[in-house]
């Protein structure tokens, strides 16, 4: 089902068929570095992840991540959307893209879409991000759709500490 479009990209919600394209994305150095190893090594696993992952929070909450694809030609080229994670009182905002895709500004037009859509569709008081300290790229793109560091957290069950982005004043980074 399609949810919204920009100028360069349509955002749909996932379905099974999407399997093959979330396998190559989980797999992604980038994304494994990043975001973590989801564990998923086949078509299987994929199928697994997409019904525990974005189907069932749409089923529970109305959103979740969309299949991110070009509009010109419907090409695959990451995801993007709202999560409600444990461990965070807010929903947050999240985005991978194939590595083939970056520096072209489709992770901030998705990234900036989908706030939007969060704020003026569902009424999400608050939305903010979460990113691997290292991620520089992912950071440049929080900076650039608003959202300021705000603080850093630990997500229940996961390892490293993450820096929180919000839309609140910004405080200085460690």
């Amino acid at each position: 089902m399609s949810v919204l479009e920009s100028e360069r990209l349509a955002l749909r919600e996932f379905d099974l068929d999407d399997a093959d394209f979330v396998l190559e994305l989980l797999n992604e150095p980038a994304f494994v570095r990043f975001i973590g190893d989801k564990g998923v090594r086949t078509r299987a696993d994929a199928r697994e992840y997409l019904q525990k992952g974005p189907l069932d929070s749409y089923r529970r909450f109305g959103f979740g991540l969309y299949l991110a694809s070009l509009r010109a030609n419907g090409t695959p080229i990451g995801m993007c959307g709202l999560v409600k994670r444990e461990g965070l009182a807010d929903v947050d905002v999240g985005f991978a893209l194939r590595s083939r895709y970056w520096s072209r500004g489709y992770a901030v037009e998705a990234a900036a879409a989908v706030l939007d859509y969060g704020r003026r569709t569902l009424n999400l008081a608050r939305i903010v991000a979460i990113a691997n300290p290292d991620n520089q790229a992912s950071i440049a793109v929080l900076g650039k759709i608003g959202l300021q560091f705000e603080r850093m957290v630990r997500l229940p069950g996961e390892g490293p500490e993450l820096k929180l982005f919000g839309p609140g004043a910004p405080q200085s980074s460690p």
